[in-house]
């Protein structure tokens, strides 16, 4: 679902984008650069590390590392750096969202690594 609302809101998809209010917009279209990339990183490289797992590729195991690195990146921006939680009109959803998102992040990453130690990932 990450990868699919990083990859809507990068092409600037209408029907993806058509429920935010233009002072949202504006604040998701105005990321600095490096929190995009931080975004897509997070998103994408859990999309494609969960392929290689199911592929048994020991390369998913950094993906997930990448990916945790950009969750933390793209929190960092949107609770610290910016009025994220004004603008989107978060709250108690939104962080327990961003937290469910980066225990999963957690236990991907610790998964993929036990998996890799016991020989199952290549």
């Amino acid at each position: 679902m990450g990868a699919l609302d990083f990859t809507m809101t990068q092409i600037r998809s209408e029907v993806w984008l058509k429920a935010f209010t233009p002072e949202q917009l504006e604040y998701i279209h105005g990321f600095p650069l490096w929190s995009v990339a931080a975004w897509g990183v997070g998103t994408l490289g859990a999309f494609f590390g969960s392929v290689l797992l199911l592929l048994r590729r020991g390369a998913a195991f950094h993906l997930f590392a990448a990916s945790l690195a950009g969750a933390g990146l793209t929190s960092l921006y949107s609770f610290v750096l910016s009025d994220g939680m004004k603008v989107m009109g978060g709250g108690a959803g939104m962080i327990a969202l961003n937290a469910i998102i980066v225990t999963i992040s957690v236990l991907l990453l610790v998964y993929a690594r036990n998996m890799r130690k016991n020989g199952v990932l290549r």
